[in-house]
């Protein structure tokens, strides 16, 4: 290993500081996809953004069994639907590809500038590929179906973390009518909950924003 680092050059070795972390990071995404604790939708960089309607400063929302679901959920799903380049998987596999890419090209006798190009335009193809995949998926699961009155009351982990008292929106990842769902989350509680914690919806904010709380 460390005869193998020290045969690469400068360029060489920041592109092993890329690819090595990445591609750790995307194994431990796909294994969290495999035990559920991940779904086929994706974080997008932008974030997500509740909508106050009365302009109290807090965002407009119902709970318990009083839940207006006629074609919102549907709504809202079709457009996440659309094509979104920069997410944080689409990064990831970027700069992946882009680094193990870069090395090839290193290794194979390439110039830099070859190197540099080739890296950064498959990078660039791996993350319009997988926008293209995330986009079938999202239609797919925008086909009405998926009702979300049904996730309250349902058990589910922290995917992004939920700041406290509703000052922003994270991911929750549930178990709604028979398969993993992705969706966004608002808490009450005064303190954020942290990636990896079990958590309990207890109301719907909006259309298909979450209320949670810490199991």
């Amino acid at each position: 290993m460390v005869e193998w680092w020290n045969s690469l050059s400068l360029l060489g070795q920041i592109f092993a500081c890329i690819a090595i972390p990445s591609t750790i990071i995307m194994i431990i995404q796909v294994i969290m996809m495999f035990f559920g604790l991940s779904h086929s939708g994706d974080a997008d960089i932008d974030g997500d953004v509740n909508v106050d309607l009365d302009g109290d400063g807090v965002p407009d929302g119902i709970y318990g069994d009083d839940v207006d679901t006629d074609g919102d959920f549907e709504s809202d799903a079709a457009a996440d639907s659309g094509f979104r380049l920069l997410s944080v998987r689409g990064i990831i596999s970027f700069f992946a590809i882009f680094g193990w890419t870069g090395l090839v090209v290193l290794k194979s006798g390439g110039s830099t500038l070859l190197a540099l190009g080739v890296a950064a335009s498959a990078g660039f193809a791996t993350m319009v590929i997988l926008a293209l995949i995330f986009m079938w998926m999202f239609r797919l699961q925008s086909d009405g179906t998926m009702d979300i009155k049904y996730a309250l009351g349902v058990s589910g982990k922290v995917y992004l973390r939920i700041p406290p008292q509703r000052q922003g929106t994270g991911k929750v990842n549930v178990m709604l009518q028979g398969r993993y769902a992705e969706l966004p989350a608002v808490t009450d509680e005064t303190d954020s909950i942290q990636f990896g914690e079990e958590i309990v919806v207890i109301g719907i904010s909006g259309s298909n924003t979450l209320v949670v709380k810490r199991k």
